[in-house]
């Protein structure tokens, strides 16, 4: 059951998101975060996961730790705790993309249930949304991101990091998506 408390938590994620655009897409922020909540919700997370889905980018890309902190006051410390588990950096401007994202894959296997579930409906959000822009814009979409052709091998080894911490119905799905994505990229490169 959804209470107040996920309205409130809307309302916050949409004052902090509301004028971002998706990379490339122009399609709203607030997409994304509704669907990584949705596959929180689908995959058995309760009121306080679905909550940190819609947060989880607050503090990396709108205030930091003080946003965090915000989140702590505002929603408390279990899901500040989960927000935090999916923040890859506080510093702004963020470090260099790979040293990031090498750092998260090595915090993954100690992260705890709530935010491995969170995060890795995270990353299975950002996965299928790749795979489905991929078959329409082929490597172009690369520019897109800080990573650019090595978006890829982040996807695939994230997903085998999550599969590792934990087989569940979203780790398999998300090692799925990320696997196609990876064959589909690595097969234009090397027909």
């Amino acid at each position: 059951m959804l209470t107040r408390r996920f309205e409130d938590a809307l309302a916050y994620a949409r004052e902090a998101h509301g004028a971002q655009r998706r990379k490339g897409s122009g399609i709203t922020y607030m997409a994304h975060l509704l669907e990584v909540s949705s596959v929180v919700l689908l995959h058995g997370g309760d009121e306080d996961e679905a909550i940190a889905a819609l947060l989880h980018d607050a503090p990396e890309d709108a205030g930091g730790r003080a946003r965090l902190e915000d989140i702590r006051r505002t929603f408390g410390d279990r899901i500040a705790g989960i927000v935090d588990g999916c923040t890859d950096t506080y510093e702004h401007p963020k470090p260099a993309w790979r040293s990031r994202k090498e750092a998260y894959l090595v915090r993954i296997p100690d992260l705890p249930p709530s935010a491995l579930l969170v995060s890795a409906a995270d990353k299975y959000a950002n996965a299928r949304e790749l795979l489905d822009d991929y078959r329409v814009h082929g490597d172009a979409l690369w520019t897109r991101f800080n990573g650019g052709a090595d978006t890829p091998w982040y996807c695939q080894a994230a997903a085998d990091a999550f599969l590792k911490a934990g087989r569940t119905l979203l780790t398999e799905r998300l090692h799925l998506v990320a696997s196609e994505l990876s064959r589909l990229a690595s097969a234009s490169r090397h027909p």
